[in-house]
């Protein structure tokens, strides 16, 4: 009932980060455009010269993926007209608010190698972009099943966002953990200098494998954050009623799997190291999702899967 909206949102989010990341563009020029096709949710409506333009980013696009994306980018912009006014209007607002994020990467980090590092300053700079890159999503997907599952109408949306928001959230800090080495040879710290400071470390510091053991304890704190706006997620997965189980095991899974990476960089000898990917093997994957789905996304399995997880982690 909602896999058209959620669908269209998710192509309109892999068109800004194709613009934003499209680096064999100036930055400027990259910024420039985002903001352009940002502009395009607003109240004035899609400015069909300014999608052509955007387009102009096609043969720089080295996955064919990414090159039919925005090759077809107008045709998106008229699926969203066939949807009613209120879906429309919580896709633009989305679009609106995801972008910010895009804007934040490409205005607070100035370049794109470690040569030209830079890290956020505040946990409430940290928090704020959380929010716009994936606590929206929450929000965006809350206020759309709510709108169009009739199994949802005893849900108080206005307090389930908030979970959502947060569940978003737990997710984002996830990955930045997970990716930390990687980030910093873009040139992006995504571990605030506030507490980088407490650590007697500057953002230059991290990028020596020899500073993991000082690193670790603001890792801690970061993964003991995205730890409880997880668990606000399990509340959000929890309050989904048994009988719709897809929506359930599409909010069950992505927790899970959090938690499991959670553990892994909390344990991880190599979080500095960007040649090594943090991650979940295969067999563990299939495991947590057959799991899962045989018992039909049980609250009483996942629970308690999840209850061992969060112990785990710190």
């Amino acid at each position: 009932m909602v896999r058209d909206q959620i669908g269209l949102a998710y192509l309109f989010a892999r068109a800004a980060d194709t613009i934003a990341d499209t680096d064999v563009i100036e930055r400027t020029q990259r910024l420039t455009l985002l903001k352009d096709f940002q502009a395009q949710f607003g109240a004035e409506g899609v400015q069909w010269e300014t999608v052509r333009r955007i387009q102009s980013l096609v043969p720089h696009q080295a996955s064919a993926g990414e090159r039919t994306l925005l090759q077809r980018l107008e045709e998106c912009f008229q699926r969203l007209h066939a949807f009613t006014q209120e879906d429309q209007q919580r896709i633009r607002l989305l679009m609106m608010t995801l972008t910010k994020g895009m804007e934040m990467d490409l205005t607070v980090f100035t370049g794109d190698s470690a040569k030209a590092l830079r890290a956020l300053q505040t946990m409430e700079e940290l928090d704020c972009y959380t929010y716009y890159v994936a606590g929206c999503v929450g929000e965006f997907w809350t206020r759309m099943v709510a709108a169009h599952l009739p199994s949802l109408t005893h849900w108080n949306v206005p307090e389930m966002v908030q979970v959502g928001v947060r569940f978003g959230k737990g997710l984002q800090l996830t990955n930045i953990v997970k990716d930390l080495g990687r980030d910093l040879q873009r040139g992006r710290c995504y571990v605030p200098d506030v507490l980088l400071q407490r650590a007697g470390l500057k953002p230059t510091d991290l990028l020596s494998a020899h500073n993991v053991a000082r690193v670790q304890p603001l890792l801690r704190h970061l993964i003991g954050i995205a730890r409880d706006h997880l668990d606000q997620g399990w509340l959000y997965t929890m309050a989904i009623p048994s009988g719709e189980r897809r929506l359930r095991l599409a909010c069950m899974w992505p927790i899970l799997f959090a938690g499991e990476t959670l553990w892994r960089v909390a344990e991880s000898p190599d979080v500095l190291n960007p040649r090594v990917n943090i991650k979940m093997p295969k067999s563990r994957v299939y495991l947590i999702m057959l799991l899962t789905a045989v018992t039909g996304g049980s609250s009483y399995v996942g629970t308690a899967y999840w209850g061992r997880l969060r112990k785990m982690v710190l």
